[in-house]
């Protein structure tokens, strides 16, 4: 029976409500913060042949568009002949998942009536996998963490026990770890009874007819929006802090009747710290830049990503072979949306934004859970933060935003139940956000101490701070970031480093670049942010010429 048009579209927008309930269920079920109360998740389903079909709305650009292709390599290790009702699959895999070892990524086959019919994919980032913590400090990957290839998890409902005792035993929070891995089984199978009874509803035997719909569409819509643009070559390079060394991201997006090429030739090569990069996580933040600027209406699957590809040299930071270490691979992955906007903007000038902080600012942080306890890391929490976002052409940056990744940050009750550490400041950083026609978003300034009396560790991934962000068109640039002790004393950008007891550790996050001369900003606008404290009168008037 053929489905209508109507029939079909009704049936799509299910599959993303069955998606959703998948992420859901992961969200209120586990046990890391970043995950339950920030969304650094993805969820979605997938026809057997690994072709993503649809991805719940709640999720990471970086966790979705790389588990759109881990799936592949599940059924390249799995083939679908040999999967069976009750099976589960997982790796942390960085070259062939997200990126790196703190996401696992499970997949289980779903089966309605006998039959294999489709498979359900989810990641959340877990907060301690063992190794040497979450951080860029070491240099290979074999010192991250605990690293584990495409295994079974479960085998016809059982569970792998001897696997599940490995997990435990390689993490400083066991029964957080072996908690997350529950969560993201139940995740799956909630989507696999969901889709059942949806194929059940609508008489379907198979997904095949649907499929090639969602493709088939997808493709068509960004292929359209493609063809709007003008055809050709732009470059662009940016500049960012490295570890210990300036690094450039240099691209050429290339524009043709068949999509959108990205190529990364010419910028630097790997680190020796983790900051690398798999060509993965290069590929899932490049499309989704990509997607921003030519497919922000457009449903996000394997129909809509084919048009868009990415190639990069290998060695490069950019596409970091095995074994470098890539812990912090969103210090530079997440700066590519930028890249991608620089060279766009020259075809496009209406379309893209200014730079912005892009990569997060978190504060990872571990420590003893009571004064005494040395030795035993009894916390270990990634408190999510950022700082402004890139002005846009017709309107202002958003300020304390994490673009292009998606997370929420955490609420300070969480952090502080959590943590033994106590939040004396989180507010607006006036003055961060670069002067423009359309202003850079407001980069934030925190303070922390531990509220115990006992030093904690910062594990520093921070970007921005040699390097701000860049205006356009005559817009100033962001704020730069820094990291400093309440004392004066500055802190490195990046690297594990002791905060002493009875010392406030305060992070400064950076602001966006601004679009346009500041001459050309409204003085409305202008007197509204000096009202809401965004803006200085003394910077009102040196940038802006208020009086």
């Amino acid at each position: 029976m053929s489905l209508s048009p109507i029939d079909l579209q009704i049936m799509w927008s299910r599959l993303i409500s069955v998606v959703e309930e998948q992420a859901q269920t992961l969200m209120r079920t586990a046990f890391s913060p970043i995950v339950r109360e920030c969304g650094d998740l993805s969820a979605g389903v997938f026809d057997a042949e690994g072709r993503m079909l649809a991805q719940a709305v709640t999720g990471t650009p970086g966790h979705v568009n790389s588990m759109a292709e881990s799936v592949k390599h599940f059924i390249a290790r799995f083939p679908p002949e040999t999967m069976k009702p009750g099976d589960i699959y997982i790796t942390n895999d960085p070259w062939m998942g997200t990126g790196h070892l703190n996401d696992f990524v499970l997949t289980t086959p779903a089966f309605h009536d006998g039959r294999l019919v489709a498979l359900f994919s989810c990641t959340s980032h877990l907060m301690d996998i063992g190794g040497i913590g979450f951080g860029p400090d070491a240099t290979d990957v074999f010192m991250e963490g605990l690293y584990i290839p495409f295994l079974k998890l479960a085998e016809g409902g059982r569970m792998n026990e001897t696997l599940l005792a490995m997990i435990r035993a390689n993490t400083r929070l066991p029964v957080d770890t072996e908690g997350d891995v529950y969560s993201l089984a139940a995740c799956n199978d909630v989507g696999c009874r969901r889709l059942s009874a949806m194929m059940d509803e609508f008489g379907l035997e198979t997904l095949d007819e649907i499929a090639a719909h969602i493709l088939a569409r997808s493709r068509e819509a960004v292929l359209r929006e493609v063809a709007a643009l003008p055809k050709g070559t732009w470059r662009n390079e940016m500049t960012v802090d490295g570890y210990d060394a300036p690094v450039t991201l240099a691209a050429a997006v290339t524009v043709s009747d068949g999509g959108i090429h990205v190529d990364y030739e010419g910028t630097s090569p790997a680190s020796s710290r983790g900051i690398n990069v798999p060509l993965s996580y290069t590929t899932a933040y490049t499309v989704f830049g990509l997607s921003c600027l030519v497919g922000g209406r457009i449903a996000n699957n394997a129909g809509s990503l084919g048009p868009l590809t990415v190639s990069a040299p290998e060695g490069c930071i950019v596409n970091a072979l095995k074994p470098r270490p890539v812990a912090s691979r969103h210090v530079i992955g997440q700066m590519l949306p930028d890249v991608v906007f620089g060279a766009l903007r020259q075809a496009a000038p209406d379309r893209a934004p200014a730079e912005g902080t892009s990569c997060l600012w978190n504060l990872n942080v571990r420590g003893v859970a009571e004064k005494g306890e040395s030795g035993n890391y009894g916390f270990t929490m990634a408190v999510t933060s950022n700082g402004g976002t890139g002005a846009r052409p017709a309107r202002d940056g958003l300020s304390a935003t994490a673009y292009p990744s998606g997370v929420k940050g955490t609420p300070v009750e969480i952090a502080e139940a959590v943590t033994p550490l106590v939040f004396w400041r989180k507010e607006f950083r006036p003055d961060s956000g670069g002067a423009g026609r359309t202003r850079g978003g407001l980069g934030q300034i925190i303070e922390v101490e531990s509220r115990i009396g006992a030093p904690f560790d910062l594990l520093a991934a921070y970007d921005r701070i040699d390097h701000p962000a860049r205006g356009c068109d005559g817009g100033g640039d962001g704020a730069p970031g820094r990291v400093a002790l309440a004392s004066g004393a500055t802190l490195r950008g990046k690297g594990f480093q002791t905060i002493p007891p009875g010392e406030r550790l305060v992070v400064m996050t950076p602001g966006g670049g601004g679009v346009g001369a500041p001459a050309e900003r409204p003085r409305a606008k202008v007197a509204a942010d000096v009202a809401a404290g965004l803006v200085s009168p003394g910077q009102a008037e040196k940038t802006y010429a208020m009086e």
